[in-house]
């Protein structure tokens, strides 16, 4: 290929960016897209409202090799809530990346509805695995995954930020923030470096950029494969004022035969570290740091302060 027919390529591509990105919002039936966001809206909060939900999360404990024992003594490697269980209720073993579970005298923990006093149980390898849920009262605690470490991730369906959960806010629907973007993919699909709020790097693939206009401007945003959808995380100059200072999530469908994508900026949601200490959000990359106030989707919560 000569190096004319690689300029005409090139300029074509280009142009075929310059021109997608330039409708920066779609036609639509506005009553229809304000009921079916306000729909979203109802769901998202249910969300974080289950009993598995990001309020209900109360404490995030490492596990050490052998014995860690939880209850809500302050000794404990595990220290549950005041007053939701006995001072020493068990001990989980961690021995050669192996993990089991004993109960205290006189103290039952039930998995999947049945009492068990013993019982070997498995972490959620990063989200590849479903983990054993143990269930003690108004608690529920399983182990997790991340990097090398294991750790037991404890909720409490009492837990006052759920309890006194008053609902999230929002910028107002704005179609403007609709926008048609163009779809430009890796080949082969590129890899980037995602650190979450514990410093840890997890080396994720990256399909390729989204790329879409606002204001006569072009932005650019690497985004990843969730399943069937793209998954972006994105800082923008609202980080920090009306929105949450670490940035926010935003989903996508995935690209048309013509490599169309909408970014709907009124779905941006927070990452769960908004709600509570003990989760462990992936942060947005340095490229995906915009120079832009994107003045749709969720607002931080007041409550948490940041």
């Amino acid at each position: 290929m000569n190096k004319y027919i690689r300029r005409f390529i090139f300029i074509t591509i280009i142009l075929s960016i310059f021109s997608s990105s330039c409708r920066e919002k779609i036609d639509i039936d506005i009553n229809a897209y304000k009921n079916e966001f306000e729909q979203w809206q109802i769901k998202r909060a249910e969300s974080l409202k289950k009993e598995n939900g990001w309020l209900t999360l109360c404490g995030l404990f490492w596990l050490k090799e052998g014995e860690n024992k939880f209850g809500t003594d302050s000794s404990n490697t595990i220290i549950f809530p005041p007053g939701r269980s006995p001072a020493y209720a068990g001990s989980i073993f961690l021995k050669n990346n192996q993990l089991s579970l004993k109960c205290a005298k006189n103290v039952t923990v039930f998995c999947n509805d049945s009492a068990v006093s013993e019982m070997k149980i498995k972490s959620d390898e990063t989200g590849k695995a479903s983990p054993t849920v143990m269930k003690l009262g108004s608690l529920s605690f399983h182990v997790i995954k991340r990097g090398e470490e294991l750790g037991v991730r404890v909720r409490d369906k009492e837990n006052p930020p759920r309890v006194n959960f008053k609902g999230l806010e929002y910028f107002p629907i704005d179609p403007e923030w609709r926008i048609e973007a163009t779809f430009v993919p890796y080949n082969p699909p590129k890899i980037i470096p995602i650190v979450n709020v514990l410093n840890q790097v997890k080396n994720d693939t990256c399909p390729g950029a989204i790329v879409f206009k606002k204001d006569r401007n072009t932005y650019r945003l690497d985004a990843l494969r969730d399943e069937k959808e793209l998954f972006i995380i994105f800082h923008d100059e609202t980080a920090g004022k009306e929105t949450y200072a670490m940035g926010r999530f935003l989903m996508a469908p995935l690209p048309d035969s013509n490599n169309i994508v909408i970014l709907d900026f009124n779905k941006a949601y927070n990452p769960p570290c908004a709600f509570t200490e003990f989760a462990t959000c992936p942060l947005p990359p340095k490229q995906n740091h915009l120079s832009l106030r994107i003045e749709a989707g969720e607002k931080k919560d007041v409550g948490r302060g940041h």
